[in-house]
């Protein structure tokens, strides 16, 4: 048999390898063949020859499998698939999310109630919200570079773990001379908002396909929310304003503490067992490009600077700064903003908070659906800080007018669209950032939040009346009276429009003369 022979009878060969792999054998071989005919050789024996043909053109071929897998990856696209374990993720995470927002308001909705127990003046019980603010700053930046170098799992076992740990230590604060170790407690939960707040965007990027990923983090933060609404809901149920009865009082605390923890540790135990790092197989072609895990030359420093080179970015988190400082520090504040002007109202004070935060809930998941069906990123946020403003401006005006019912009216508004708002900044901040890590852009989106968030309350905290103030000097307004000689006093709200006014009107003209086609890139591959 000579060459040519071979060449003849190649394509039997082709045919009987499996999955068409011998076709790539063939293509190789008739090449180094070919070759080997204009290259003469010293033995006249054709099957020597022959041989000689077939150890040249198989030397340098790697395996039939390995080149099919090669072929297969320049030109099919890659696989992705949807896991039905993304809703455990997302309703684990949404749990224990909601109990550290319930641990955040559950002093604040009760101020009185817990400056009586514990001796403190109101002061000092705003500090247990503040210090959720005053850790997250300097510590936003080791969160967010623990879970771009760690991962995703380690950072949440991190925050349910904190989480569970804060609510233990809150247990042994009930007397009334431990308010030093409350404070301790409260800070332990501040630390573990850390790695809480920054992953929804990442969750909901790395679990869930890209029609759902903008409602997957609604739903993540409308958990966060819910703990929220919980906390303005319970605290005035649980522990009713007896101040007769400091041991009741203490009692009714307890209740509320230990059962705290009890759910914290039962969601630890849960997150130890189901929660992952990712799923098996990326969920979106976006995911599927981006490397499995930190690449050797990445630069957390490097990443930082380019999000503040990034203009839009920029905008976005002065914008989202203000208005969700706004809202926390309203809700830090309510109970005391109601009492100022409604004496003995501490459960409706709950209940206006309650309306706020559920219509909020509605407005994140209306909000997260809208952004899946249409991807107008930009003009959703803007209308919604548009409406927020005007929505501050109606709650401010309302809380005079002596009615407590309009003041549920205009504060599930106001709940509506600054609620709506919170999801709908953090993947804004995902699209025009792609492709940093989503725990850096809503890491930088939630520590400007922080700082405005406390600049508030310590402005309005000025010019709120403390309820035990307002009823020794008889400021305070009775159920259904108004005092004529109440000294003028202003509102959170009245605050916020001052110092709002000027930077809302400067991000509406930053954002009227902008270029709207902002590259959206992360759900459009």
């Amino acid at each position: 048999m000579v060459a040519s022979d071979l060449r003849e009878h190649q394509p039997h060969g082709c045919s009987a390898s499996p999955e068409g792999e011998g076709s790539l054998e063939t293509d190789s071989k008739k090449d180094s063949i070919l070759s080997n005919e204009s290259t003469p050789l010293n033995s006249t024996n054709g099957d020597l020859q022959v041989h000689v043909a077939e150890t040249q053109g198989t030397e340098p071929e790697p395996p039939a499998d390995e080149s099919q897998a090669m072929l297969s990856r320049q030109h099919e696209s890659p696989q992705v698939k949807l896991y039905w374990k993304r809703f455990v993720v997302l309703t684990v995470f949404s749990l224990y999310s909601l109990v550290n927002a319930f641990q955040w308001i559950q002093y604040s909705i009760i101020t009185n109630i817990f400056t009586h127990f514990y001796h403190v003046t109101s002061d000092k019980i705003d500090w247990l919200s503040v210090v959720y603010m005053v850790a997250y700053v300097p510590l936003i930046f080791p969160a967010t570079w623990l879970l771009d170098t760690k991962g995703l799992r380690i950072t949440a076992l991190l925050g349910a773990g904190l989480n569970c740990v804060g609510a233990w230590i809150r247990c042994a604060s009930i007397r009334p001379d431990l308010f030093a170790v409350t404070a301790v407690a409260q800070t332990v939960a501040a630390v573990a908002q850390i790695f809480i707040l920054g992953l929804p965007s990442r969750i909901a990027s790395v679990w869930f396909g890209p029609k759902e990923v903008s409602t997957a983090c609604a739903v993540m933060v409308l958990g966060n929310q819910l703990g929220v609404a919980i906390g303005f809901l319970l605290p005035p149920v649980l522990v009713p304003n007896t101040q007769d009865d400091l041991e009741l009082m203490g009692h009714n605390i307890g209740i509320m503490f230990y059962g705290t923890a009890a759910v914290s540790t039962l969601l630890f135990v849960v997150t130890i067992f189901v929660f992952q790092e990712k799923p098996p197989l990326p969920p979106s072609q976006s995911q599927a490009v981006l490397p499995a895990s930190t690449p050797e030359g990445y630069s957390y420093q490097q990443s930082i600077k380019n999000l503040f080179k990034n203009i839009p970015f920029v905008l976005l988190i002065i914008s989202y700064g203000i208005m969700t400082g706004a809202f926390y520090s309203l809700s830090t504040l309510l109970n005391q903003m109601i009492m100022a002007h409604y004496v003995d109202e501490e459960v409706n004070a709950g209940r206006i908070g309650l309306t706020l935060v559920i219509a909020g809930m509605v407005g994140s998941v209306i909000c997260g659906l809208w952004l899946d069906y249409t991807k107008t990123y930009k003009q959703t946020t803007l209308a919604v800080y548009v409406l927020s403003f005007i929505g501050m401006v109606v709650f401010t005006f309302t809380l005079n007018l002596d009615n407590i019912y309009i003041i549920f009216c205009t504060g599930g508004i106001l709940g509506f669209f600054m609620t709506g708002y919170l999801p709908l900044g953090f993947e804004f901040g995902v699209e025009i950032t792609y492709p940093e890590p989503e725990g850096t852009s809503s890491g930088l989106l939630n520590a400007c939040a922080q700082v405005l968030r406390t600049q508030w309350i310590i402005v309005s905290t000025r010019h709120v009346g403390d309820d035990n103030t307002a009823k020794e000097g008889g400021q305070g307004r009775t159920k259904g009276s108004i005092n004529m000689e109440q000294p003028e006093e202003q509102s959170l709200g009245e605050v916020l429009t001052k110092i709002q006014n000027p930077i809302a009107r400067a991000y509406w003209e930053m954002n009227l003369t902008g270029d709207t086609a902002l590259p959206y890139v992360r759900c459009h591959i």
